[in-house]
This record gives C-alpha cells, structure tokens and sequence, in this order.
C-alpha cells in the first residue's frame, strides 16, 4: 500500500529552518517543499509521464503560498491526466514569449535599420530613429509584427496627422512599410498592411494663422483649432492643448510629473510655483483623454512633457513660446500666460462663473472675511463642474458654434 503523506499545515513551512543537508517537507501527491542549508525555501513537484519521472519547480516560499502551490499542482494533474506533459508546455510557452519579444514590430525594426545604417548618412539614420521612437514604438513597439493590422497602423500615422505633420504621417507610413517588407523577407511576417493605406492619408498642409484678441469667441476658436494642427513634436502639441483646458502657469505646465496626476480620480495636484501652496486642478474628461493618448509616450519617466533630448528634464520654458511663434502667432496676440487671461475673461463674462470661484482655480490669493487659511480644496466640487463646463464650451467654440451674429436694430 503507497505511504499515506498527511497534508502541510500552514506553520510548517514558515517555520522550515535550513539544516546540514537539504531536505523535503512533502505535502502529498507529489508536491513539496525543498529546504535547502541557506534557509531558502523551494515549492517542487515531482510528476511521471510516460516512463520519465520529471520535476516541476513553482516558485519560492513564501512568494508562492501553500495555498498557491497546491493550485499549481492541481493544474499540472489536470493537463498530465489530458496527456499533456506540463513541463514541457511551459518550454513551449517560454519559447513562444521569447520568439514574440524577438518578433516585435520594435525588434524587427532596430534589425532593419542596423541592415541599412551603413550605405545611409547619419543625419538621415537619426530622422529614421527619431521617428520610429517618437511616433510608432510607444503603440506598436511590443506588438509581435505578424499581427499588426493595417487599421492600427491607420491609427499610429493619425496621431501624426492630427498634429498637422502630414509630411512627416507619409514619410513614417513609408519607413513602416519598409519595415513590414523587411519581415515578409526574413519570414516573419505573411504581408505589408501598409500596402492597404494608400490614399488613407490627405496631402494637403495646414496653413498658418494670425489672431487679434484671444479673448474673443471666434478668435479662441481659430487658436484652438491652429493648436490642434501643430506640425511640431506629439508631446509639445499635447501641451499646447492641454494649456488652455487646465490653465496653470507656464512653468507648472511645463513640470508636470505623472506621479501629480490621478486619470481614474480625474486630478492634478502639486505645489503652486509662486505661493508654495498645494493646489488641485481639477481635469475635465477632454483632458484626461489628452493624457491618457500621450501616457504611452512619456508614462515611462518623471515628466508629462519631457525634453526631446533627455526624458530626466522637462520641455524648456520656449517649447511652448516657440510653437506658438512657428504657427505665427505673436507675442503680441499670445503667450504662455495668455490662457490664464482667456479663461478668466470667458468665464467671468461668457459662462457667468462666480469670480472667486475662477480665483481659487487660478490658485490667486483669495480674501476670506473669516480668517482662514487657503485651502486647497475649497469650493473643489464647483471648480470640478466649472472645468468641465469651461473644456465643453471650448470643444464649441472649436467647432465654430456658439458665435453670435450680429444682428441690426430694428430701425
């Protein structure tokens, strides 16, 4: 009659001490835990298939609980009673994320690249690079290159020519399409899906734009749509339209850290550069979209806007003013601070917002007859309806609605 070996309780392994010679606190049906002189503590199970006797190892103690491990030696019976060694499919499986990891889109790019580097001059590599790093891989860098589609693909140069680099969403889709062939040739890949997109992208560019006062509803949404058509990087467009939803001081723009920023609770909280003061800004459901399309590129490191050259410093403090200026815009008819004043001035005379409201969102200090000190989440529940109502009446303006037409007297 086989040995009847009596269950583990759950004070025997945790009190397992290592001895000269490792040994085994066996818990039935072929599952143990090997304690070897150093004190480590091993989950193993020992398994026959066919005429092998085999072993499988499930992790360390007290990583992998009692209770963990038994669930493990219940799925690997399960798989030998269908015949199924589970040693072996885990082999399968390792090999599987190995070839995939080696497959990806990324991988099989950098391959390709370093293929052609040598008859290409350096500035022409480097565009190359630049432009896989910024535009492709954040979305389609881990996808095994065999199943990217062609409309995933559509939608990566889109992002591109959202921004108004119409130039640049052809040349991407192009060096793309070089890439897809590369795999067909070395067998990784059955077709080019960028083949599909021809004629998916427009030719025509975006014009540049000249503005009088901001503060006016037609002229805001003039800017707002020249914003959108930016031809520069993803990430300083995204901060070009992320200033006017939150307006904050430029720099406080610039420094944002993803650790500031809760997108399931909808908040940015961190310290007011100019009163060290804590502040909440509430994000409205346009900004946390913003935010969650440029997570995949900058989520990675400290900064929501890092600099193109090193991703430890934010943007420069002329990312901004720079863009600006390339679109035609003039110091005169705009500047960092200027969305601070097209908020406060469209909200106070166009939404009706309560002024101390407005105030205590521009982190300004606010009087309080009673006394008390700032807090930062006074009236944080109206500031919340306000940002999100300021974000909507500015998704109308964009489109063109909400512009009053002057209408004569009736003489």
């Amino acid at each position: 009659m086989p040995k009847i070996v009596p269950p583990l309780t759950d004070t025997q392994p945790r009190n397992a001490k290592g001895k000269d010679k490792p040994y085994k606190l066996a818990d039935g049906g072929g599952l143990y835990l090997l304690v070897n002189p150093d004190g480590v503590r091993y989950w193993r199970m020992d398994y026959r298939f066919g005429d092998a006797r085999r072993t499988l190892a499930f992790g360390k103690y007290p990583e992998v609980s009692l209770g963990e491990a038994r669930a493990k030696r219940t799925e690997a019976k399960r798989l030998i009673d269908q015949g199924i060694d589970p040693g072996e499919m885990r082999k399968a499986q390792k090999a599987s994320r190995t070839e995939r990891a080696a497959n990806s889109f990324e991988a099989v790019a950098r391959e390709w690249l370093l293929k052609h580097e040598e008859g290409w001059a350096e500035s022409h590599t480097s565009k190359i690079v630049g432009r896989m790093e910024r535009d492709v891989f954040p979305w389609l860098g881990a996808r095994p290159i065999a199943e990217i589609t062609a409309p995933e693909l559509l939608a990566t140069v889109r992002r591109i020519e959202s921004r108004g680099a119409l130039e640049t969403a052809h040349r991407v889709l192009a060096n793309c399409g070089q890439v897809f062939r590369y795999a067909v040739a070395t067998g990784r890949a059955e077709r080019d899906p960028s083949g599909d997109l021809r004629g998916a992208l427009p030719s025509a560019r975006a014009r540049r734009k000249h503005f009088a006062a901001v503060t006016e509803s037609k002229q805001v949404g003039a800017l707002l749509r020249a914003l959108d058509g930016y031809q520069g990087s993803h990430t300083v467009r995204c901060a070009l339209r992320l200033a006017p939803l939150v307006f904050v001081r430029p720099g406080e723009l610039r420094f944002a850290r993803w650790a500031e920023i809760d997108l399931e609770a909808a908040e940015w909280r961190y310290m007011v550069s100019k009163t060290k003061t804590p502040h909440i800004v509430p994000l409205a459901t346009q900004a946390v979209a913003l935010l969650r399309e440029l997570q995949p590129l900058t989520g990675g490191g400290e900064y929501v806007f890092p600099s193109p050259r090193t991703r430890t410093r934010p943007m420069s403090d002329n990312a901004v003013l720079s863009a600006l200026r390339r679109m035609g815009i003039s110091k005169e008819e705009m500047s960092g601070h200027g969305f601070r004043a097209m908020a406060r001035t469209i909200l106070d005379e166009e939404l009706k917002i309560p002024p101390h409201i407005i105030e205590h969102q521009l982190a300004h200090a606010v009087r309080d007859p009673l006394g008390r000190a700032y807090n930062r989440t006074t009236h944080l529940e109206d500031r919340r309806a306000m940002m999100q109502a300021w974000a909507d009446h500015l998704d109308r303006l964009k489109s063109g609605a909400d512009v009053i037409a002057f209408k004569p007297s009736a003489a």
